[in-house]
This record gives C-alpha cells, structure tokens and sequence, in this order.
C-alpha cells in the first residue's frame, strides 16, 4: 500500500525579491542591497540623561534592536551624543528637527547616521551643501525622513494635502539636492499614519530611486492600533520586496516596538524564526483549556533561542495535522495528550502531564538543534534578485 504524505504543500520560502538597492553602512550595521531587514526603534528617555539613555539602548539591544534613534531638540542633548554614541552597543541615530546646527553636532559626536526632516527645519535647503560636505567628510549616512505632519508648506499648497506624490516629491528633492553635492549616502523614509497612503508613497518611491527605503507609519497609535497598522503597511510593502529597515512606532514602551518589528520580520521569512508557539483559538470542540495549556507552555519555554515550532491543540480535528507539522506538538481530548516531536506521536500523557512533557522534549530537541549547529536567532539573508 502506498503511503500518502499529509505534510502541508510546500511553499515559497520568500515572497518576493527584495528591490535592488544600493547599500549604505549604518555603524555595523549594513543598510539595504542584499543585507538583512533591519529593526530600529527610538529612545524615550531625554537624551541629555546619558545614563538613562544608555540603559534604555542596552534594554533595545537585548530585546533584539539592531539601531536605535535618540532625538537631539537641545544644545544638551547634542552635547550628550559623544558619550552616547561612543557607548551604545549598536549604532546611533541622531533624529533632527528644527535646527540645523545639530545636524552638524551630530556628525562630529559620530553617530552613526543623522535623520533629518527637511519640512521643519529652517533654511534647510540653504544647508545642504554644507551639510553634505560635513557627512561625506565623517563617512556618515543621512536619512531624508519625510513625514505627513510636517510637510513642507510649497508641497502643501501644491497638492492640497500629504498625498502619496507630495511625499515622494519632498523626499527626492531633497535627495537631488543632496546629489548635486556628490553625495548618495542616504536612505529615505516617507511616512504618514494612514497605511494605505504609506503604502502607495513607498511603492511610488521604490519605483522612482535605487535608496534603501526606511519604512514606517508614523503616529500608528496604541499598542494594539499600532501593531495592526504597521503589521498591514509593512507586510504590504515587505512582500513586494520593498523596504531595507524598519520602525514600528508604538505609544508603548520601546521594548514593546523592538518585538513587533522582530515577529513581522519572522513572520514574512525575513529573520530566523526563533521559538514559535502555534496554538489553536479554542472553540466549542475543545477538551483542555487551551489559553492556559499555551501560557504555560510558552512561560516555560522563555528564553529559548532556537528556531522551534511548538503547536498546542485543544482538540482530535485539527489538532494531529497541526501538531505533525511542527517541531514538537501536543493534540490534546478525552484528558489525554499525544505528545508529537517531527511529526511522529512519541508518547500520550495525561493532561496533567502536558506542559512539563512539553517543555522537556523542547529542551532535549534544543540541545540537539544547538549541538548541530542550527543558528539562534539570527537574521537569514535576503538574496537581491
């Protein structure tokens, strides 16, 4: 009798190639091209508290921040940025608005890239020159960061509003003027809050350069609103190919954006999948406390950093399928578990037993995984097409 395989049809490990771009190096950071998706966030702290700035970083860099942003609004805080960038364990952005003279403080500190928002800061256009010298003399990338609430009024007038076009009119021509200077370090960001307006302005300007793109939607709200609106804008734009580093901007704690940003990534194939709880949403049709059976085996499982899928079912109908094809599962019914480890049942346990049979055959299929060398945690490349 032939068998039949009732594993999940395969599937395009990516969606898309990623759009060609040209690659600029943020610190250690390497910035689009065939590098990585990186994940960024920004300090909450005021940055001329150096030490709580820096034990924010160090927070962001654990929780899996590759660069991080600090806002320079006063001379003190571009006096802090020395220290600041000389001590962070990841590259330093500094994030000017207003005066341009920070621009130039932020260069000398040498932090790792500057964003500039051309639409308030004044005279900005008058600077460029300078400016551009300044940054190709230090070797430092400048992010053209253009954003809907502060447009600049000509494109306002213009347009009418922040449309797609006025964003991407704004940031290429600043970009052009930066050109006219010989200088191509740059990476550009065209952000607004409503998702289908980024999306459109990024796709227009992905279509119109060859800069890494910075993604983001700008104001995107509460922690819930928040992740839903940049999962959709940069699932999107990410899908297509389109996007070099992103920010998911949270009125939450920074921590909070860093690990959104992480799972979008992991989500599309973007990152190596660290550890992956699948579980079932519970219906009329479960026997087990599905939520707690959950909880507790991802409470166990904390801290985990090798690429494993654990699936946790509360029920005989999807339960087996789900639980087959991943690393290790669990279909629970009638008080009892089958206990799954690559897609073969090992044993069946009570209830009572689920989590802590669980946990212990995740431990031995991590030893195992780490003993063969399977990377934790670390970001796969993206191959340019």
């Amino acid at each position: 009798m032939t068998a039949i395989s009732l594993g999940m049809p395969s599937v395009p490990t990516k969606l898309a190639e990623r759009r060609k771009s040209r690659q600029i190096q943020v610190g250690s950071v390497a910035v689009g091209g065939d590098a990585p998706v990186s994940v960024q966030s920004m300090t909450t702290t005021r940055t001329s508290d150096i030490g709580a700035t820096l034990q924010q970083i160090a927070e962001l860099t654990a929780s899996g921040c590759q660069i991080v942003r600090v806002a320079c609004p006063t001379q003190d805080d571009a006096d802090a940025l020395p220290v600041i960038a000389r001590k962070s364990q990841i590259p330093v952005i500094a994030d000017i608005h207003f005066q341009p003279k920070y621009v130039f403080a932020a260069i000398e500190a040498g932090c790792a890239a500057v964003r500039v928002n051309p639409g308030n800061i004044k005279q900005f256009d008058d600077k460029v020159k300078e400016i551009a010298q300044a940054a190709k003399d230090h070797g430092t990338p400048i992010r053209i960061g253009v954003n809907a609430g502060s447009l600049d009024r000509r494109l306002l007038q213009k347009y009418g509003k922040a449309t797609p076009e006025a964003l991407v009119e704004s940031a290429l021509w600043e970009a052009s003027l930066f050109e006219e200077h010989g200088f191509r370090d740059i990476k550009i960001s065209v952000k607004h809050n409503d998702p289908v307006v980024m999306i459109e302005a990024y796709r227009q300007l992905a279509a119109q350069c060859d800069y890494p793109l910075h993604l983001g939607v700008t104001e995107a709200g509460p922690a819930f609103q928040g992740t839903i609106k940049s999962a959709v804008a940069f699932g999107a734009l990410l899908s297509q190919g389109i996007g070099d580093t992103i920010r998911v901007s949270l009125s939450a704690p920074p921590v909070e954006e860093v690990k959104v940003g992480n799972q979008i990534l992991e989500s599309l194939n973007l990152k190596q999948r660290g550890l992956e709880i699948v579980s079932c949403p519970s219906c009329g049709r479960a026997q087990v406390d599905v939520y707690k059976l959950a909880e507790e085996v991802t409470a166990g499982l904390t801290g985990m950093e090798v690429p494993l899928r654990v699936a946790v079912m509360g029920c005989v109908v999807n339960g087996p399928g789900e639980a087959r094809e991943a690393d290790l599962g669990v279909a629970s019914g009638n008080g009892k578990g089958q206990i799954f480890v690559k897609g073969e049942v090992i044993k069946t346990v009570p209830e009572s037993k689920i989590v802590e049979t669980l946990i212990e055959e995740a431990m031995k299929l991590a030893e195992q995984m780490e003993a063969d060398g399977v990377p934790s945690g670390e970001p796969s490349v993206a191959v340019a097409g």
